[in-house]
């Protein structure tokens, strides 16, 4: 039975993926909704019927009160004990069939797949943004986004389900009921309404607001710890305990304000409420009264609306409750759509094509970017690299270098100028067979929260077990993996490297990257400082394998060690954007320009950052 209800919906299905979600909430929510409309016309009906079953035992129960007050019970039994069976067989078994039902459509068909639905959705969204979009914001604000907004949209429609349609289908019941006894008795029911609807206003108009600064800043406290927490090492190294303490209770403090402005709200809700259900109360239980004491309304008709009235004020709060929460909820999902529906800009080409790689020949053509600033970046630069050659960039910090290769693999659409891979605009191919198609080794080598296996595989997911660990063999990892163990007991390529590869030392993430991208086997490679973090001794032994990898392939290589780029075919010097000079390694000391001045004061085969000698100021 459950798993009926749990599977009318499937939140995996396929379905168009638009690369500007709607940005108003109510546009967001109806896209997000359209698999359930049936669902929930089916689930309002239910709390439409429910409600109706309510009103009408309590209406019956007055109906009971008068029989036995104008009869014996004999003669009450024999004229009406038909009837009376019947209405117990009815609460007995259909009114637990109809609840049944109306609860296993909220609770197991809608809720379960509702969130599920929209927070698969909205983590592929996300995953399809650039990587530029990811370093404009905190990944842990992300991330508390992406797992708020899901349960706060799934209680927006439980509440629409569960409380307001139940509400308001019974507070119109209640009035037509009363009516129908003595049109009189619903006079007071319908100023209280009027007074309770003006109430529900007010409170809303506040705490949709409220409600959204509250997650804002709890998203912001997230964001600040998640922050602390990831660059833990740095904390500690310079000391800064206090200082991260204080910048987190700033957050936490405008959290703590933020939600005490949101619990003001309710508690003014409260008080207002008490008030009007009591004039509910006095109105139509003391009304029903005298319209008895006038022998206008029978017994059963005072009975009926005195437990109508108390059932109501016993609904009255639960039901702003629903209301302030359902706007609570779309505060937080509105808070949630700053991320999640914010448009994808960096898109493929409607008619993007796979990359096809026949030779590997890279041309950049007057290439320029800037990050939308007016300085650093690459100024109208042009190179080509032709298949199989490899190249070295060098420069000094902030020159351009990583821009190059972050532009290589569309991180970023050029501002300027172009990208050709065997005579292809990269930017009118797909993203990923473009990526497929290049390997790439980097200076801060992240790795997944995952096993080494995993990580390893990361490279190639249908590579055998052979090929993986011959991939750690060629990148001097194999050995240190086989001594590996984590906390919970996994040993070697089964153990977890921790957040980023945090439980493995600078030279461990570095081979295992190493090893990955030796099994992706791409025939372009990038490498960005790929031995900066290991020893000499494991570089030596790598620096032959890292070689012999490059044997074929077209490579672009960035080094600080200066002796790691010395036997590429080329080297291309880049100065304030541009590049200034460009040939092989002797060719450029016999220069004597600004690679050679690197070369003669790098220390250890590092280049520095000072300002130039007299050799590259003459350049």
């Amino acid at each position: 039975m459950f798993r009926y209800f749990e599977s009318l919906v499937d939140p995996y299905a396929a379905y168009d993926e638009p690369d500007a979600p709607p940005r108003r909430l109510w546009s967001f929510l109806r896209a997000y909704s359209r698999p359930f409309l049936r669902i929930f016309a089916l689930a309002a009906l239910l709390s439409v019927l429910v409600a109706a079953v309510e009103l009408g035992l309590i209406f019956y129960m007055g109906r009971v009160v008068d029989l036995l007050a104008t009869a014996s019970p004999a003669t009450v039994w024999d004229a009406h004990g038909v009837e009376l069976l019947a209405i117990a067989g009815f609460i007995l078994i259909l009114r637990p069939v109809l609840q049944a039902l109306d609860v296993l459509v909220l609770n197991n068909a809608i809720l379960p797949n509702y969130g599920t639905l929209f927070r698969w959705r909205a983590h592929r969204h996300v995953l399809r943004q650039s990587v530029g979009w990811f370093e404009n914001d905190f990944a842990g604000r992300i991330a508390n986004r992406i797992m708020q907004a899901p349960p706060a949209a799934g209680e927006a429609v439980f509440q629409i389900f569960d409380a307001l349609t139940f509400s308001i289908a019974y507070l119109v019941g209640a009035a037509f009921l009363l009516a129908e006894a003595d049109l009189r008795l619903a006079l007071p029911l319908l100023v209280w309404f009027a007074l309770y609807g003006l109430l529900v206003v007010w409170t809303v108009r506040r705490v949709g607001p409220a409600s959204k600064a509250s997650s804002d800043a709890r998203s912001m406290t997230t964001g600040r710890v998640v922050d602390a927490y990831a660059n833990i090492q740095s904390v500690k190294l310079f000391a800064h305990h206090d200082r991260e303490i204080d910048y987190a209770r700033e957050a936490i403090e405008e959290t703590r304000r933020t939600f005490a402005y949101e619990m003001r709200i309710f508690t003014l809700m409260d008080i207002a409420l008490v008030v009007l259900n009591g004039a509910l109360i006095v109105g139509v239980v003391g009304w029903a009264v005298a319209l008895w004491s006038q022998g206008n309304a029978s017994v059963g008709v005072v009975a009926a609306a005195t437990a109508l009235t108390l059932r109501l004020n016993a609904m009255t709060g639960w039901i702003m409750w629903a209301v302030s929460t359902f706007f609570r909820s779309l505060g937080v999902v509105a808070e949630g759509m700053e991320t999640i529906a914010q448009p994808i800009t960096l898109r493929d080409a409607p008619d993007a094509a796979p990359l096809r790689l026949t030779a590997g020949r890279i041309e950049a053509v007057d290439l320029t970017h800037h990050y939308g600033r007016e300085a650093g970046g690459l100024d109208h630069i042009g190179f080509v690299v032709q298949p199989g050659e490899k190249i070295g960039l060098v420069g000094r910090s902030g020159v351009g270098k990583s821009t190059v290769v972050k532009l290589l693999l569309r991180f970023y659409d050029a501002e300027g100028g172009r990208i050709e891979i065997d005579g292809q605009d990269i930017a009118r191919v797909t993203q990923d067979s473009l990526r497929a198609q290049i390997g790439m080794v980097q200076q801060d080598s992240s790795l997944l929260h995952r096993s080494v296996r995993d990580n390893i595989l990361y490279g190639r997911p249908d590579a055998p077990e052979a090929d993986m660990i011959a991939a750690a063999r060629r990148a001097e990892a194999h050995d240190f993996i086989q001594d590996l163990i984590d906390p919970d007991g996994r040993r070697g390529y089964d153990a977890h490297v921790g957040e980023r590869g945090v439980k493995l030392s600078g030279g461990q993430r570095q081979r295992i990257a190493l090893a990955r991208v030796m099994l992706k086997d791409a025939p372009i490679l990038v490498l960005d400082e790929a031995t900066s973090a290991l020893d000499s001794e494991v570089e030596a032994a790598i620096q032959e394998t890292l070689y012999g990898m490059m044997a074929g392939k077209t490579v672009i290589a960035i080094a600080h060690r200066l002796s790691t780029i010395a036997r590429m075919d080329r080297i291309l010097v880049l100065e304030k954007g541009r590049i200034a000079e460009e040939g092989s390694h002797q060719e450029l000391l016999d220069r004597g320009g600004l690679y050679a001045g690197f070369w003669a004061r790098q220390s250890g085969g590092f280049l520095g950052t000072g300002a130039p000698s007299g050799a590259e100021a003459a350049e």
